[in-house]
């Protein structure tokens, strides 16, 4: 009979500095079977920079089996779950105990020393930054007298982008080695004596090794453009209906029709000058929606320093000054749309720099996907598909842990015919293919 293999070492990460940058990616970017080895830091096919102005051309839940899905593991490189972009958030000051992010990440190792798996944990002290919204449990625990926070998080701070969180060496043994490390993370959870575990934008298999340790399930959507092999913008737009194409030709025309250019940024083209620019309308616009935006400026700089071949910003120009941006990150065949902000108002130009430009360049760099972030139903009638997203909880007090369970069963229902409904509403002429 063979031996057992001995028990994994589990290890608390207070800073992700404390581990070496090759050794987080291997984990989270290691090339697993089947899989293309591409470096996580480098864009193949696309220069540094666009100089010249872009050309703007005229489970076991069955009931849910038909609806898209987004899946972070489809993405072999996606940024949001390197060391340097989880580095440069707690570098920045973005995420600290002081911010209510305190870092509580785990890594796994073997007998013999070498790293396995890791997850990225934080201790929070309240909900905000996560974009699966708990108020309702965190209100029920209060009318009860008991406490919610701390609780813990699994996820990427401030990013709503599907990606893996269980991060598995591709040599290892990913059925011995996820549940050893949501293990820790129930361990930790009784450690600190926090209330509840959430782990947030789930691929299906993380999804699923949390499903067998008795999490509950929650289900929310997004919409995200889908790159049908399009050779141009034009050819985009011919898929759609004709009075959705003309209203998207019209929103281009008129987002810059008061002489604004459009300029691509990326790599080493990106300057301290641009992040200037951008922090200026990320501050801007971020104070109008959340009232206190969560990034600093240092955490810009360090992302240019650490990532710039995955980074594209999007800018907008009139009379030689930038008066508008979008931050996108670029992984192995994803856009990703993080953030935007303006000091001008122009009719479009959010759609313009958000959605339309994102087209545009996934198009010309043979991106299959755009994802844009959180919410926007808006996002539909401009050629971005519903999909279902994924996150699991579970909650130390078993009458919450089943009520709450209850209650996201009923909400899945909801969610499923909702999004069912909209994949009738899309802008397409071929309605065939928008649930898969």
């Amino acid at each position: 009979m063979p031996d057992r293999p001995a028990p994994l070492a589990i290890e608390i990460l207070t800073s992700i500095d404390t581990i070496e940058a090759s050794e987080w990616d291997r984990l989270a970017h290691g090339v697993r079977p089947g899989e293309k080895e591409s470096s996580a830091n480098t864009l193949v096919g696309v220069g540094d920079s666009s100089d010249e102005q872009p050309e703007l051309k005229g489970d076991d839940d069955d009931s849910m089996l038909e609806a898209a899905e987004s899946t972070g593991e489809a993405d072999p490189i996606n940024p949001f779950i390197s060391h340097a972009f989880l580095n440069a958030l707690e570098r920045s000051g973005s995420v600290s105990g002081r911010t209510g992010w305190t870092p509580l990440h785990l890594l796994a190792r073997d007998a013999t020393g070498r790293a396995v798996g890791a997850v990225p944990v934080y201790g929070k002290s309240h909900s905000r930054g996560e974009y699966v919204f708990d108020h309702a449990f965190a209100d029920a625990y209060t009318r009860n007298g008991l406490d919610y926070y701390p609780k813990l998080q699994v996820s990427v701070p401030f990013t709503p982008a599907t990606a893996r969180k269980l991060l598995v060496a591709p040599e290892a043994d990913a059925d011995r080695v996820a549940p050893a490390l949501i293990a820790g993370v129930d361990a930790l959870r009784v450690r600190i004596e926090a209330s509840s575990i959430h782990a947030t934008f789930l691929p299906p298999a993380d999804r699923q090794h949390f499903l067998d340790a008795g999490y509950l399930l929650r289900h929310d959507q997004q919409f995200h453009f889908s790159n049908e092999g399009y050779a141009s913008f034009d050819d985009f737009l011919a898929a759609l209906a004709s009075r959705k194409r003309k209203m998207l030709k019209r929103e281009r025309r008129e987002a810059l029709a008061a002489g604004l250019s459009i300029e691509w940024v990326t790599g080493k083209a990106i300057t301290e000058a641009h992040w200037d620019a951008f922090f200026t309308f990320y501050m801007e616009t971020g104070s109008r929606k959340w009232g206190s935006p969560y990034l600093t400026r240092t955490f810009f700089s360090l992302i240019g320093e650490a990532m710039a071949g995955r980074i594209l910003l999007v800018m907008a120009k009139r009379d030689g000054r930038f008066i508008a941006g979008a931050l996108n990150f670029i992984g192995g065949n994803t856009l990703y749309g993080r953030n935007w902000g303006a000091t001008e108002y122009h009719p479009f130009l959010h759609f313009e720099l958000c959605y339309y430009q994102a087209i545009d360049f996934a198009i010309a760099n043979g991106l299959a996907r755009v994802e844009a972030g959180a919410q926007g139903e808006h996002k539909l009638a401009r050629g971005y598909r519903p999909v279902r997203t994924s996150s699991v909880h579970t909650f130390a007090d078993p009458r919450f842990h089943r009520a709450i369970g209850d209650y996201l069963a009923r909400e899945r229902d909801q969610i499923a015919e909702f999004q069912l409904e909209l994949d009738g509403m899309t802008p397409f002429r071929n309605p065939v293919g928008n649930s898969r």
